[in-house]
């Protein structure tokens, strides 16, 4: 592995590209406003890591600093600070998993793709610096994961396991919307019948508990899962659940249709009904003059 660890060189922002297939969601929020400042005033104070990008005239891929470079870019920079690593793909995967895996904020989607590019990354690689091939079998790749990571294996095959939900599941439990064990096993049932858990949770507003969850998973590994059973669990009350009113969608079709989501929607009704209560409070006070 060779690095210029003295002497970081300036690239031309045109010339980095994001490491292919990385797992990390790179937003345009508050933090990343106030890393745009930061850059504006005091400049890239920790500068990329990156590799030369193969076949190409002096492209490099990023390693660490995807969300610098955004900035930078953002803030009207045009080269930015790097060190150069010449390295393999494979040693740049686990790399790029490594250098983000411990950040404040991760998304259990984040974590859920990080371990699978390092899995496949080390499993394709047959090795890492301090083993040798014979001492790394496939069997064994997610238990060096767990223990670079300070968890446990099954952990680690848990979160490998959601990269087989579909992206708007995934999106639910980045939200916190959807448990990590719900996740799990909700990554058990094929596209077709997440699609109808998917499209159940918006039409009822509700999500499945564990419970459910899980005999969805027993059921369609029996084979007797059907989007009719998926209805029935799914409607039926849970312990502690929020008591919610239904009213059918038809009835507020032409107030509710310009909103996408069900929190926009929910967000108009409750502002109408403040909205209709002041109005009652001025009549009963004019009748009681």
């Amino acid at each position: 592995m060779k690095l210029n660890v003295n002497n970081p060189v300036t690239i031309p922002a045109e010339k980095l590209k994001p490491f292919e297939g990385h797992p990390y969601k790179v937003q345009d929020n508050e933090e990343m406003n106030n890393l745009i400042e930061s850059i504006r005033e005091q400049g890239i104070l920790s500068p990329l890591i990156v590799r030369p990008l193969e076949n190409t005239a002096n492209e490099y891929e990023v390693i660490s600093g995807h969300r610098r470079l955004h900035a930078a870019m953002k803030a009207g920079l045009e080269t930015v600070p790097a060190f150069i690593y010449d390295i393999s793909r494979d040693e740049a995967a686990v790399m790029v998993v490594d250098s983000n895996l411990h950040r404040e904020h991760i998304l259990p989607s984040e974590k859920a793709f990080s371990y699978k590019l390092k899995y496949e990354a080390l499993k394709h690689q047959g090795k890492r610096t301090d083993l040798t091939s014979e001492q790394i079998a496939p069997k064994l790749t997610t238990e060096l994961i767990a223990e670079q990571d300070g968890t446990s294996k099954d952990t680690v095959k848990r979160y490998i396991r959601l990269t087989n939900l579909i992206s708007e599941l995934l999106d639910l439990m980045d939200k916190n919307k959807i448990a990590f064990p719900v996740g799990v096993e909700l990554s058990y049932l094929d596209e077709d019948k997440q699609y109808t858990v998917l499209g159940l949770i918006e039409e009822l507003d509700c999500t499945p508990s564990y419970a459910q969850a899980n005999r969805m998973h027993k059921d369609f590994l029996a084979g007797s899962l059907t989007d009719a059973s998926i209805e029935e669990m799914l409607s039926a009350d849970k312990p502690n659940q929020i008591q919610t009113y239904k009213i059918p969608q038809e009835s507020f079709d032409r107030y509710l249709s310009k909103f996408r989501s069900n929190d926009e929607r929910n967000a108009y009704l409750l502002k109408a009904c403040e909205c209709y209560e002041r109005e009652l409070k001025r009549k009963r006070d004019r009748g009681a003059r």
